[in-house]
């Protein structure tokens, strides 16, 4: 362990230490939230790590109080995160639109289990991507990002708070019960300054400064409270000064900018992996522990022939349009296997403007899908 009370080395953890531990790399000093299976492993770690080195932990009493805490850790300067699953995402909705209205950058982790409503609270499920993406109301863009490993969840995490740094927002961590609770090894490197992003500052006078005046960039700076800049924030439609303008013009300035920070700087946030993509007359789209045996399923197809390929989707939000649309010109089909009853699949058909079929591989949830089950999909369409 390193002064800054950062773990160097190689582990064998679960994910959800992993979540936590990558948090601690990036920063994250102040975590509030409520425990909820199965994603009560990275509240736990975050207890006890946590006061070690001089951060906060708050177990809150429920989890819009979570969500609220860590939206005014943040202002106040402090990285911050919570971690939830299905039931709890679902009361975070209301303020992680306040945190894209207020600008916020924060961290929300969501270990996935199969819904609806209490469902299968230690079972594996992927059925809140499309509610990661439209779960608040209003018009706005998210970050959400999609872990395959435990590596992954330490990896990610640390991308995670970069992203909501330099754009803040909140950024989304949409993991599974699976990727949380497996053990593997997780390498943990020394991370320096240099790799982490924190928040553009204000460059001019705390007299001058406005919260919401962007530059080039749509990105306002933003300043600590309780360092002599005056502040004024609400969920209202608002101007550079925070003081609500209530009025179409005033509403359709700040939406637009919400929704450009994000949609221009597509190129630099969404990351996504392929295999055997080159030459391929079906792709196989998938994300989260569904990559892991989309991919071995692949390579069984090669294997027997079958112009098979893969593409792993680990920025989920904003999606990967570009490439999609890129290999619809390419291939013949796609196939998306999910662990619901089909949610991604209907964005890679619209990417695809009809140039390639999309089919849907769903699963209720509860386990994964055999990878015997893929290549039959391949198979099939394929003959």
């Amino acid at each position: 362990m390193t002064e800054n009370g950062h773990l160097l080395g190689e582990f064998f953890i679960n994910g959800d230490v992993a979540c936590a531990e990558g948090a601690i790399s990036a920063g994250c000093r102040f975590f509030a939230g409520y425990p909820i299976t199965p994603a009560t492993e990275i509240a736990e770690r975050m207890s006890r790590r946590l006061p070690a080195i001089g951060g906060t932990y708050i177990q809150m009493e429920d989890e819009i109080a979570s969500m609220n805490a860590i939206l005014g850790a943040s202002w106040a300067g402090v990285k911050s995160m919570t971690s939830t699953s299905g039931p709890g995402f679902s009361l975070m909705m209301e303020n992680i639109g306040l945190g894209v209205m207020l600008e916020t950058p924060c961290v929300v982790v969501n270990i996935q289990r199969a819904g609806p409503s209490t469902g299968l609270p230690t079972l594996v499920g992927q059925q809140d991507i499309m509610q990661a993406r439209w779960g608040s109301h209003g018009s706005y863009e998210i970050i959400a990002l999609s872990p395959d490993s435990p590596q992954h969840m330490f990896d990610l995490t640390v991308k995670a708070f970069n992203l909501s740094e330099k754009y803040r927002v909140p950024v989304l961590m949409m993991s599974d019960e699976v990727v949380g609770h497996m053990s593997e090894k997780v390498v943990i490197p020394q991370i320096s300054a240099a790799d982490l992003i924190y928040r553009k500052m204000p460059q001019i006078g705390a007299g001058a400064y406005h919260p919401y005046k962007a530059d080039e960039s749509l990105v306002p700076p933003m300043a600590i409270a309780g360092q002599g800049y005056r502040f004024h924030v609400t969920g209202l439609t608002h101007d550079e000064r925070g003081y609500p303008a209530m009025t179409a013009a005033a509403q359709d300035k700040l939406v637009t900018r919400l929704i450009d920070k994000i949609r221009l700087h597509a190129d630099d946030i969404i990351m996504y992996d392929e295999y055997m993509t080159d030459d391929a007359d079906i792709v196989v789209c998938a994300y989260g522990i569904t990559s892991r045996i989309a991919r071995y399923a692949v390579k069984l197809a090669r294997q027997k022939g079958i112009k098979a390929g893969f593409l792993q989707l680990i920025t989920l939000w904003p999606f990967a349009e570009k490439r999609v649309r890129e290999l619809a010109s390419q291939v013949k089909t796609f196939i998306v296997p999910e662990i619901n009853r089909g949610q991604i699949v209907y964005e890679v058909e619209r990417c695809s403007c009809g140039k390639a079929r999309s089919v849907s591989l769903p699963h209720s949830g509860g386990d994964v899908h055999r990878p015997e089950t893929i290549l039959a999909a391949i198979k099939e369409c394929h003959a």
